[in-house]
């Protein structure tokens, strides 16, 4: 792209490449050269925008997180409604279909990235530590609604069925998941605390 041209949504832009390039070709080839090629933008754009390219893969994890935050709201929202093992089965597929396994594989490949994340405030996993929030958050609504178990303990549920998800959809060569399998988890996991008819 020529100098002195006018990029609009820089960011964004990086961000929607480095994504691509993460499901294409997967962590290890994410480099801001690669960044920046798929956005067919010249190198010196990124580093105009962020510091270095932790900064950069930090704020793409940050912006990747807030789309878990915007799901999470529609799910609680969704509680009383329809079929908890449903609802559940669609979260857990929105999480693992998109990018979030390629990121969980690129905050445990990069010490930089992950020191930048705790530095911000984030704890364990981040996109894993967010979707059990998520997931805990949605079970509790439900069980105050007596769709799940009184005695049901949502801390324990909530990631046996995120790392159960994860373990679905971790192979990145292989073909995803259909529906029936992610549901076949939810309603064995929560085979003894479902109380929908």
């Amino acid at each position: 792209m020529p100098t002195g041209v006018a990029i609009r949504d820089a960011r964004q832009q990086l961000f929607d490449a480095a994504e691509r390039v993460l499901l294409e070709a997967g962590p290890n080839a994410l480099t801001s050269r690669a960044v920046t090629t798929e956005a067919g933008v010249a190198k010196g754009v990124l580093h105009r925008h962020f510091a270095d390219f932790d900064v950069f893969l930090a704020e793409l994890v940050r912006d990747r997180i807030g789309r878990i935050d915007a799901q999470a709201a529609a799910l609680r929202a969704s509680a009383g409604t329809g079929s908890v093992a449903e609802h559940l089965t669609g979260a857990l597929t929105e999480v693992f279909e998109s990018v979030a396994v390629a990121i969980v594989g690129l905050v445990i490949s990069r010490d930089g990235l992950r020191a930048l994340l705790r530095q911000a405030g984030s704890v364990g996993i981040p996109v894993l530590a967010e979707a059990t929030a998520m997931i805990a958050g949605y079970l509790t609504v439900e069980r105050d609604r007596g769709r799940i178990a009184a005695d049901a303990d949502v801390d324990t549920l909530a990631p046996t069925l995120i790392g159960a998800g994860h373990l679905l959809f971790a192979d990145r060569e292989g073909t995803p998941p259909g529906a029936e399998a992610v549901h076949k988890v939810v309603t064995t996991v929560l085979a003894g605390v479902l109380r929908e008819p």
